[in-house]
């Protein structure tokens, strides 16, 4: 009796073992399904971009600082007192303008001693120096009533037909100035004018090691001395090169190798490795391998893809 009870015991846990094994495998086995469907069905939205034919420039902008070149400098012709000055710093001033009137003392005994004399002519003894160029007045040495001897510095005019951009050019950028004969010239106010390279100054910063280019400015409005703008430099150019945008270009960790993602049906994508060339405002050249014009390539979602990977265009 006791040893058909213990059979049934067994049995019983035999039983309950087999029907949880089984379970076990059950929904082991229809949770690896469901996972692989899962994978199987797992579309990630994109969107696309078409490749563009099209011109493109390896640009950079340098700094160019507003200089004149020629300055006047207004001296003495005679000892005397200054009178008047007519100008002042910062002032614009026109060619043959009277700036200073002189008076010298032999002049003013002179002029009081034919006064004297009553006759109709009346001498005044006044010397008026005039502006030999237009320009600014960037200096003014002496006020009214300072005497003055002959050669004495009154006054500095920059001259205004003088003004040119000092473009500091890196020495090892020197071989690319021929093709940049025009460059475009960009101001801090946003306002844009052509600039046109004249010559190169005959020497270089010891410390940056760069190169003065004298550039020419085609610009009616007044600029100020000192002013800092920008030039457009052109390293390298292409035309019909074979673009796309930015966005669609991947790269690795150490941006050693460069790819991109591009549909092989509607529905697929595959990674294809480039090589890329000129890039700029948001643009890449692709070098190869040779691309069509319809053919449609990830720009968005693109990211973290595999290989081969499952999308779909949003529209």
């Amino acid at each position: 009796m006791k040893n058909s009870h213990t059979r049934r015991i067994v049995n019983s846990i035999q039983i309950v073992v087999g029907l949880s094994s089984f379970l076990f495998l059950f929904l082991s086995c229809r949770g690896k399904a469901s996972s692989e469907e899962e994978v199987q069905t797992s579309i990630t939205p994109v969107t696309v971009a078409q490749p563009a034919v099209d011109c493109i420039q390896e640009e950079m902008e340098l700094n160019a600082v507003s200089s004149f070149l020629r300055k006047s400098i207004i001296k003495v012709v005679t000892n005397g007192y200054i009178k008047s000055v007519n100008v002042m710093q910062g002032q614009r001033v026109v060619k043959g303008q009277t700036l200073f009137v002189l008076k010298g003392k032999e002049a003013e005994n002179l002029g009081s001693f034919i006064n004297d004399l009553g006759t109709n002519t009346h001498f005044t003894g006044e010397i008026k120096i005039r502006a030999g160029s237009s320009g600014y007045i960037t200096n003014i040495a002496h006020q009214v009533g300072d005497y003055v001897q002959e050669g004495d510095v009154l006054a500095e005019i920059s001259d205004a037909n003088s003004l040119v951009f000092l473009m500091q050019l890196p020495y090892e950028l020197k071989p690319y100035l021929a093709q940049n004969a025009t460059l475009k010239m960009k101001l801090p106010d946003g306002e844009s004018f052509k600039g046109v390279v004249s010559y190169t100054m005959p020497t270089v910063d010891p410390v940056s090691q760069t190169l003065s280019v004298v550039i020419k400015a085609n610009v009616a409005k007044n600029i100020p001395e000192n002013l800092i703008a920008k030039a457009v430099f052109v390293k390298s150019a292409r035309n019909k090169a074979v673009l796309l945008p930015k966005a669609t270009v991947l790269t690795d960790e150490t941006q050693e190798h460069f790819w991109i993602m591009k549909m092989v049906d509607k529905d697929t994508a595959v990674k294809v490795l480039i090589k890329k060339g000129i890039e700029s405002k948001g643009l890449i050249e692709i070098l190869s391998p040779k691309l069509s014009a319809n053919d449609l390539i990830l720009e968005s979602g693109n990211y973290g893809l595999p290989d081969t990977a499952k999308v779909v265009i949003k529209r």
